[in-house]
């Protein structure tokens, strides 16, 4: 089963602030500076816990991981805004 997860970072070394976010695009939806949204099932979290776990340097940077909820449910409502309207990004199967 899939959850929603919203990660937000805190990374004060720049090269390894690209390395953080270049890792989440991979997993996730950028909706701001240093938040993303990411839907992943239980084998996804555990590897990008471990991508990121051998990225940051655990002293001085920090990954936060908030779970929303299953996909399906609360995990697609729970995103509420002040100002400009928070769009979900449509799903679509790619056929290769």
């Amino acid at each position: 089963m899939r959850q929603t997860y919203i990660v937000t970072y805190d990374v004060s070394d720049p090269r390894r602030l690209r390395k953080v976010f270049k890792t989440l695009k991979g997993y996730g939806d950028h909706l701001q500076l240093s938040v993303f949204r990411c839907e992943l099932n239980h084998r996804e979290l555990v590897e990008l816990r471990a991508r990121l776990g051998s990225i940051i340097h655990h002293d001085q940077d920090q990954v936060l991981f908030v779970d929303v909820g299953p996909e399906e449910g609360r995990g697609n409502t729970s995103i509420s805004t002040l100002g400009r309207a928070y769009h979900p990004p449509e799903r679509r199967a790619v056929v290769v």
